[in-house]
Formats: C-alpha cells, structure tokens, sequence
C-alpha cells in the first residue's frame, strides 16, 4: 500500500512540474506586445519598400493593379494600427508628467496629453490585443503573398526618377489613386479597332460625391506626357460653361487647356466637368457636334456627382469614393511630416492624428493644415491648432447638427473662432470658389491667409477674401474663401 501511494504521489509531482515547465514555456514563448509592435513595425517597413518603387513604375496589368491595392490597403491599416498605439503609450507618459507641462492654451477636451487617441472604452485589454494580433497576422499573409508581385514589378518599366522620399512623390502622383488612374489612361491612349468619320466618340463617365478628387484626378492625368504627346488639344468645361443656352457647340465655351498641333494627330480631348446634371438635350447637340467636328481616336471624358451621366458612357463608368480613415491618415501624416520621422516625434503625431479624425477625411482640410503645421513644427503650435479645430467643429455641430462634416466645403455659412481672440465676432467662411491667376489674388490687400484668419492678431474689413490654398498643378488654381464678420447666433452664444 505504501508503495503505491509512492509511485501515486510520484507520478502526481512528476505531472505537476511538467505542467508547470508546460506554461512556463507557452508564457515564455508568447511575445509581449512590445515584440509584436516591432515585428509589425519590421514587416511594415517590407511592404513599403514594394509599395513605393511601385508607385514609381508603369504597372499596365489590371490583375497587378489590383494586388497593389490590397498592399496598400494592407500598408496603410498597419501604420493607422502602429501609430494608434505609439498614441496611446506616449499619452499614458504624459499623464505621469502632466504637472510639467502647461497645456492652459487649449481647451482640456481636446488636450492630446489627457487623452487616450482615438481609442474607446471597449478598445482596451484583450479587444487592443486583438486587434494587433489580427493585423499582424492580416500584414504578414500579405508579405507572404507578394513574391510573384515582386517578380513581375522588376520587369515594369519606370515612370520617372525615383524621388528620395515619398511626400515629394506625392506632388507627382495622385495619391492612393494608380488604379483609377491606369484605368484613365487605358481609355486615353487606347487606339479605336476601326476608325473612320463618323464614328462613335469614346466617352469615360467619372462619378463620385464633391470633393471625392475627381477634377484633381483628370489634372493628372492630363499633365502625362504621353497624354499631352497623344493628343493635339484639350478643351475643358465646366458648369459655368454649360450654363449659357446658347452653348450647341465646342466651339462655343471652354478653354484651351492644352494645344500642341504637331503631335497628337488632330486627334482632341475633351474634359466636361459638371457639378450636377447634364442636359440631355445639351448632351446629344454637344456630343453630336464632337463626333463630327473631331478626328479618329479624339475621346471625352465627363464628371459629375450625378449617377445620371453613367449613361452617356461608351464604357463603364469610372467611380471614385472617399479614402478610408487608415488611408487618409497616412496621407495627411506624410504631408505633415515631410522628410521628418513621424515616430521620432510621438507628441506631435497623437495631436496630428486627433487632427486627421476632426478633419474627417476632408482633402482640402488636409492639404491645408499639413501646410500650417509643417511650417510651425512645435508643441505648443499643434496643439493650439488642434484646440482650434476643435472649437470650429463643436460650435458648427451645434448649430447645423449632423448635417456639418468640416468648414472648408461646408454648403452654408461656417463659424470659425481665433485661436488669438480679437473680438466677440466670429469669422464666417460664407461660399468657397476657386480662381485661375495666382498673382492676381496675392496683390489683393482684402486677400488674408489661413494661417492669418486662424491665428492673427489683426482685425479684418466686415468681408474679405482667404487663399486657403494654390494647387502645385498648372494652372495653379488658388482655392478661396470668402468670409466675413459676424456675430455669433444667438442659440450658440451662451454655449
């Protein structure tokens, strides 16, 4: 009996200690999230060397074009993940040393040292963890399945030199758009398969909401050289042109946006850029009146938020949306940061990315502020930025509700507050519009700039003009605001 109670005893230690090596082992193997945040880090790294000699290569494979989206996708949601959680440790510093800083300037609910960035309460614990688990695993199928990739893009031939960092790639290409600007220039310089007078004229119907890109993304398009080399003259109208009754023709509006008749065959593009709806009646005489008075292989391309225009498409129509929040964020962070490591400056990048959200996927709101914040490259700067977003977007959610999205392509009057308070007036962007001479503008004394309404000192005239931006593309548009004095609304004034 004792004997057996031994061996019992024996066996039951034995199994104890082999459970416990057991879990020690499974915990020591286990990496921490430290070692997942540098292994996803590492892997980030590899696809974004493929990524970018990507974007500086001709890729005529609409199969390849596709797999780069996916590793941008990939790319993009990795870094938004990475930095999320760059945010979330450097604020829980920050909150240890909140008595050495003095954040008085700005507002506490849009202080970036008291607040845990873009995170919720359900995010915390087990849910962070298995978020980071689950694009770690997402960003390393990828690597793992873009080998054939990478062998079929050495063969792809080179748009232009490589430039040394990607924001000046940036004012190169469209961003996060290669596949929808393949598909413009497949359209473009594809020859017809039977030309002759008479023909049916190549129309590209591009459809997206306001301000989804798509004037930007033709603009691209029609700065290629092989387009301009393609054709001999691009006309372009827009609403403005279309509106006057007596337009049955191409001769009868538009500008010449380019013209060169010893190439391009005679052959014409044309670029019919529409808010709204097109006429059908307007449509076929203007059509009719192309289809005639060009050249074989002459193409247009007409865009609109109306869905209406799919039909007068010879194709299927081209149909752009809106980034996603992980893209985004990558965007305005590249633009804002320049050739300057974002992850060598947490503090700047948690008010940066509670920027990016406040801005809510806004183009023109990210083009302008990485401008404010490059050419201020400080703390207290971001963070007075920051709190004055904040105020525009609080102020203006409350009195539109959730009809207001941000002040820069807002339909009515936006309300915008100082950061430096002059006065008990508010400044009010009234209607935004666009202008063709830079130097015109400039020379105007009524004319401010954005960092001057946002942040300036002086008192303006009851109305005057911003130039919130001019476009780096010809004919470098400048994108104005006009704006005005004015009282706050009585249902806001005492909030």
């Amino acid at each position: 009996m004792e004997a057996i109670f031994s061996t019992t005893m024996a066996e039951l230690a034995s199994r104890s200690m082999s459970s416990l090596v057991d879990r020690y082992l499974k915990h020591r193997a286990a990496p921490t999230q430290e070692e997942r945040l540098r292994s996803l880090e590492r892997l980030l790294l590899r696809l974004r060397v493929v990524v970018e000699e990507a974007d500086v290569r001709l890729i005529a494979s609409q199969a390849m074009l596709h797999q780069l989206s996916i590793l941008k996708k990939e790319m993009y949601r990795g870094y938004y993940t990475l930095d999320i959680f760059s945010c979330r440790a450097h604020n829980g510093e920050d909150r240890r040393k909140d008595h050495e800083v003095n954040y008085s300037f700005t507002p506490s609910e849009f202080n970036p040292a008291k607040r845990v960035c873009l995170f919720r309460g359900n995010s915390r614990g087990a849910g962070q963890a298995k978020l980071l688990e689950q694009v770690l695993g997402s960003v390393r199928d990828t690597i793992e399945d873009m080998s054939e990739f990478v062998i079929f893009l050495s063969r792809c031939p080179h748009l232009h030199r490589q430039p040394y960092s990607m924001y000046l790639l940036l004012n190169k290409c469209m961003f996060g758009r290669q596949m929808e600007m393949e598909r413009i220039m497949y359209f473009l310089l594809q020859e017809e398969s039977a030309p002759g007078a008479g023909e049916d004229l190549a129309v590209l119907p591009i459809i997206g909401p306001s301000k989804v890109g798509k004037s930007t993304l033709i603009e691209h398009a029609c700065e290629d050289a092989r387009v301009r080399n393609h054709f001999s003259q691009i006309l372009c109208f827009n609403s403005d042109d279309l509106k006057a009754e007596s337009v049955d023709t191409i001769r009868d509006g538009g500008r010449i946006k380019h013209q060169n008749c010893g190439m391009g065959g005679g052959r014409t593009l044309i670029i019919i850029d529409q808010l709204l709806d097109i006429k059908e009646s307007l449509w076929k005489r203007l059509y009719s009146d192309a289809r005639c008075g060009t050249v074989s292989g002459s193409k247009i391309i007409v865009a609109s938020r109306s869905d209406k225009i799919a039909s007068f498409g010879t194709t299927h129509p081209l149909r752009l949306q809106f980034f996603t929040r992980e893209a985004y964020w990558y965007f305005f962070k590249v633009r804002t940061f320049g050739s300057t490591t974002a992850e060598d400056h947490p503090g700047l990048t948690a008010i940066a990315m509670d920027i990016a959200r406040l801005l809510n996927g806004c183009l023109l709101g990210a083009n302008i502020f990485s401008g404010l914040l490059k050419a201020n490259f400080n703390l207290r700067f971001w963070s007075m930025a920051l709190a004055t977003l904040g105020n525009i977007h609080q102020k203006n959610v409350l009195l539109y509700g959730e009809r207001f999205v941000d002040a820069w392509e807002f339909e009515e009057p936006a309300y915008l507050r100082r950061a430096k308070k002059t006065s008990s007036e508010y400044f009010v962007i009234f209607s935004a519009y666009q202008t063709c001479s830079a130097e015109t503008e400039a020379e105007d004394p009524k004319t401010m700039s954005v960092h001057d309404l946002l942040f300036g000192r002086v008192r303006p005239p009851a109305e005057f003009k911003v130039r919130a931006l001019t476009s780096h593309l010809p004919p470098h548009y400048n994108y104005m605001f006009h704006c005005g004095m004015q009282a706050l609304p009585k249902e806001l004034s005492s909030s």
